[in-house]
């Protein structure tokens, strides 16, 4: 980034000095930089204060970046040269009782090519999760004799805090449009911001204390928690996924239950049942992946409270159901895309995930993984109360995942649970 920056402060400079060689190349007269304002609209309860709030201007198309610290609740950058851009707006927030927020706002495909052009961008806060998303695998691999193979899919969660966790009762659900597109549902006019849009929710089982997860531990979903590597699957498979806690069994004698313990279905198309086809997959393109507790004090069913289900406005005729998912029930979400070219497809709000990660291609066997906090030096951080590591979560996936890396479970020496199966001591 810093080269890119420096790069472009110089590009600058050369607009304003040299505008004539500009002209022979591209045949314009002048290209000379813009200043923008920025007005933001942070919806925190009982803000207290603002941490590092920056503002970035991104042209993927020229390749031109932009970035510039926020004090307050409007900003002026200037130096910015004409053309399409997405501006993010991403930082963290503190309420009066101390609880921390990732804050983060966006605007997509703004046309910026006049000084004194206005932005007016709603931020919102997503309370810090210390449950995250630590590895993705979702694109699939492909078999020695053809054809393609995405029953290794995988989802692993770690326990980035200091205090010890219960996954019972938390829910796992992918969320629409299962592939990323610039061309986006339309919802309830009513339904404001205050809500993400699933295809399909799982549930972790337990009665509030039968699943914890320590400090430094981590749990695997897979697609289906068998050895992938055997004969009978695909050899070609960078995943032994037999040592995962959870499946999503969806009873396909074809893939037969494993010993995992299985997630249990909560909706699919306004129903709890899982449907007629028996398979469950994320796209192997990249899907959007949120993690999500429904307060005790809650009453939230989306299946049987039609206030809780919608269908895609832009689509008169559907009667394909998406559950409302509210954003602040949310710990952790992040969004995959198909590769590089689609930075201006984002799907979910930027309040759940300001970034996007991406593989870059299908059934090539690579996936995401969450990159370890480091210090100054470059040396991860350990949490001194647990000897643990601490994971990078700026809640913008572009920066906090490494991206096509070789699924590995556990990467980092990640601690498996005591009830897990092959410990048989649950």
């Amino acid at each position: 980034m810093k080269k890119k920056l420096i790069y472009l402060f110089a590009l600058s400079s050369m607009f304003l000095t040299g505008c004539d060689s500009f002209k022979e190349m591209s045949d314009v007269e002048k290209v000379m930089p813009i200043s923008v304002n920025v007005d933001l609209e942070i919806s925190v309860e009982n803000l207290a204060e603002l941490k590092g709030l920056t503002v970035k201007f991104d042209n993927y198309d020229e390749d031109l970046h932009y970035q510039q610290e926020v004090t307050g609740n409007s900003v002026e950058v200037g130096g910015i040269l004409p053309g399409i851009y997405s501006v993010t707006v991403s930082g963290t927030a503190v309420d009066t009782e101390d609880s921390e927020y990732y804050i983060n706002g966006n605007a997509v495909n703004e046309a910026l090519f006049e000084t004194g052009s206005k932005l007016t961008i709603k931020v919102q806060g997503l309370k810090v999760s210390p449950l995250v998303f630590k590895e993705i695998y979702y694109c699939g691999s492909r078999p020695a004799i053809g054809g393609v193979y995405f029953r290794d899919q995988f989802y692993e969660i770690y326990n980035n805090s200091a205090e010890t966790l219960y996954l019972d009762g938390i829910c796992f659900a992918n969320l629409t449009p299962g592939k990323s597109t610039t061309t986006l549902p339309i919802w309830p006019e009513t339904d404001g911001d205050k809500y993400a849009y699933a295809e399909r929710i799982w549930k972790f089982p337990g009665n509030g204390t039968e699943y914890p997860l320590e400090p430094g531990e981590s749990c695997v979903i897979s697609q289906f928690a068998a050895n992938h590597q055997l004969d009978i699957y695909n050899p070609q498979s960078p995943i032994d996924g037999s040592s995962s806690e959870f499946e999503f069994n969806m009873d396909n004698p074809n893939f037969p239950d494993q010993p995992a313990y299985d997630m249990l279905h909560v909706f699919y198309d306004g129903m709890a049942e899982k449907g007629t086809v028996p398979q469950y997959l994320t796209s192997v393109f990249g899907g959007a992946y949120v993690l999500f507790r429904v307060p005790e004090s809650d009453s939230w069913d989306p299946v049987n409270d039609v206030n809780l289900k919608t269908t895609d406005l832009s689509k008169p005729s559907s009667k394909t159901f998406y559950a409302k998912i509210p954003i602040t029930y949310i710990l952790d979400a992040v969004e995959a895309i198909d590769n590089e070219s689609k930075m201006n497809a984002k799907r979910i709000p930027s309040v759940l995930d300001a970034g996007i990660t991406w593989v870059g291609t299908t059934y090539c066997g690579l996936g995401v993984a969450r990159k370890l906090s480091t210090d100054e030096e470059g040396n991860p951080i350990v949490r001194e109360e647990t000897g643990t590591y601490i994971y990078q979560d700026t809640n913008n996936s572009t920066d906090d995942f490494e991206r096509g890396v070789v699924p590995v479970l556990r990467r980092n020496d990640a601690k498996m649970p005591a009830w897990n199966h092959t410990l048989n001591t649950h």
